[in-house]
């Protein structure tokens, strides 16, 4: 990463985003919401906010697959910003 500050998003962008990742599946809640509590007191930042989303756009069995290496991000959502937030989820 670059010593440039990455802008953060803002609480109501943060809201709109947690109730975005509300998903139907448990496992897939446990693991976003780590992720919320690990950046609770940094923030999440607008790259990571990107790849969340884009994330969010999948079925849940197709997430869980990459959350469990399953599988590895292809097609329009092999991105610089759901690479870095799957690395964080997998964490």
């Amino acid at each position: 990463m670059s010593d440039v500050a990455t802008p953060l998003i803002d609480e109501r962008a943060l809201s709109k985003l947690r109730w975005r990742c509300r998903r139907g599946l448990l496992e897939n809640d446990l693991l976003i919401e780590r992720f919320f509590t690990r950046h609770a007191e940094s923030g999440i930042s607008v790259v990571q906010a990107e790849g969340l989303t884009m994330l969010m756009d999948l079925a849940d069995n197709d997430l869980l697959d990459l959350l469990l290496r399953r599988k590895e991000p292809s097609g329009e959502i092999d991105t610089a910003a759901v690479r870095q937030v799957l690395t964080d989820l997998r964490a």
